[in-house]
């Protein structure tokens, strides 16, 4: 018994549907892009000069004494270490929002009148978040 063999095919793909599908994706998405448009007027916005920025309150005041008693207010310098340059430099800094948070940072060799000076005047105007800045440190097993 003699079996036919069949003849092979040369397999191939007929891409006339894949381009068909294609050049319909190309449509869509042509159809579908937003194209960003320019304006055509141009309008030049006046100035206002008369109104005064806004003053921007800080989410936190930062109160660093230095060894010699010098203080520093969110990193500016006050001009002295009297109680009324204390006051003052709190008020401008805080307005009128007394639940700021003030953290107070002294070195450990500042005097501690200065340090007591400065609570003093947190509580005198009425800050009642106050926290006191330490370092942590290792104690070795006696």
């Amino acid at each position: 018994m003699k079996l036919r063999t069949r003849e092979r095919e040369e397999p191939t793909v007929d891409l006339t549907s894949l381009i068909d599908v294609v050049f319909l994706l190309l449509i869509f998405f042509m159809v579908s892009t937003n194209f960003e448009r320019q304006a055509v007027l141009k309008v030049d916005l006046p100035e206002a000069s008369a109104v005064e920025a806004p003053v921007e309150v800080p989410d936190r005041l930062e109160l660093v004494i230095d060894p010699t008693g010098r203080m520093y207010l969110n990193d500016q310098q006050l001009i002295d270490d009297q109680r009324s340059t204390v006051i003052a430099a709190f008020r401008q800094a805080a307005g009128e929002q007394r639940d700021l948070p003030l953290l107070l940072r002294a070195d450990r060799m500042t005097p501690h009148h200065y340090v007591v000076m400065a609570m003093d005047v947190a509580a005198e105007l009425g800050f009642t978040n106050l926290s006191i800045a330490t370092d942590r440190t290792v104690e070795s097993g006696e």
